[in-house]
């Protein structure tokens, strides 16, 4: 049975996250449904991970397994068509048939998006920050760093019961401005609910308050979320990349 890898975009504005659940609308069950009309046939579409109510993608993967072999251009062509304009799959292969989207992922990256000034061609996409600084971005970096390697992340989940291990090994984190934006990108091998727009919310949390690096180890030490910085908007934060 061919088993096809996609690579799909969205705004995540009008959806409740990427998983499919009751009495909601989201993105796995409109691409889902919309590779069911065009097959004829029911799959099951496996996603990289989730992401939160309102979170976006870059570069979201997926894979399903279907009885027949498709036309990659004419599926691709027709598969847009019919999604709305908010959901865009931009890639589809064959890949092996024992290759899983999810448990397969080695890494994933997001990136954050904070703009300068208030725009409403930004507004969608970005957190609006007016005391963020150029001069900020060395202590952003600085404090970031005590993000890095394999630790326990319960203070900066949203459900610290809903999974037992909490422990993500964070491989890259950073900051860095460009014209009119400050882009936060971090990579690890895994990711609990709302941990990203928490680092986020607690590193910015940090320069304002003026709080130091024992602010965050401690952070890791105490393990309560109550602890660490408010989460940041889920409008300025993107799934940038999966890899394999």
């Amino acid at each position: 049975m061919p088993n096809y890898k996609i690579v799909i975009q969205y705004n995540g504005k009008n959806y409740a996250g990427w998983q499919i659940q009751e009495n909601a609308v989201t993105v796995q069950q409109i691409i889902k449904e919309a590779i069911e009309k065009i097959t004829r046939q029911k799959i099951n579409l496996i996603g990289s991970g989730r992401t939160d109510s309102g979170v976006h993608a870059l570069g979201q993967t997926a894979n399903f397994l279907s009885e027949k072999i498709v036309d990659e251009y004419k599926f691709l062509y027709s598969l847009n068509s019919i999604l709305p304009n908010d959901i865009s799959v931009i890639s589809i292969n064959e890949v092996n048939q024992d290759f899983n989207a999810r448990f397969d992922a080695k890494s994933r990256s997001y990136i954050y998006l904070i703009s300068d000034f208030k725009s409403p061609f930004y507004f969608d996409f970005t957190y609006h920050i007016s005391w963020l600084r150029n001069n900020h971005i060395e202590r952003l970096n600085y404090l970031s760093t005590f993000f890095t390697g394999g630790k326990d992340f319960t203070s900066f989940t949203k459900h610290e019961s809903e999974v037992e291990n909490k422990i993500c090994n964070v491989s890259n984190i950073h900051w860095r401005k460009s014209k009119f934006l400050t882009i936060f990108y971090i990579e690890g091998n895994r990711f609990l609910h709302g941990m990203v727009r928490a680092i986020v919310g607690t590193i910015l949390f940090s320069i304002r308050e003026n709080k130091n690096e024992n602010y965050i180890l401690d952070l890791f030490d105490c393990k309560d979320r109550s602890k660490a910085g408010i989460s940041v908007p889920s409008k300025g934060l993107f799934l940038y990349k999966v890899k394999y």
